[in-house]
């Protein structure tokens, strides 16, 4: 359960508390939003997403 991952984080010092543990998840989870927001903005703005064409490309310069 989430809440008791947040207390283990108090009680082996990761946290100063269960609140400060909760505030650092909320701000790593808008730090993704942000990026997911600008590499939205990144794709779009260099023609958008990978054509099949492309991808069949870059996975076989990738050897996969």
């Amino acid at each position: 359960m989430l809440v008791d991952q947040a207390r283990a984080a108090v009680a082996t010092g990761r946290a100063a508390s269960v609140s400060a543990y909760v505030a650092e998840a909320l701000e790593e989870r808008a730090k993704l939003d942000d990026l997911s927001a600008f590499l939205d903005e990144m794709l779009a703005a260099t023609g958008g997403p990978l054509t099949s064409a492309e991808q069949d490309a870059a996975d076989r310069a990738l050897g996969r």
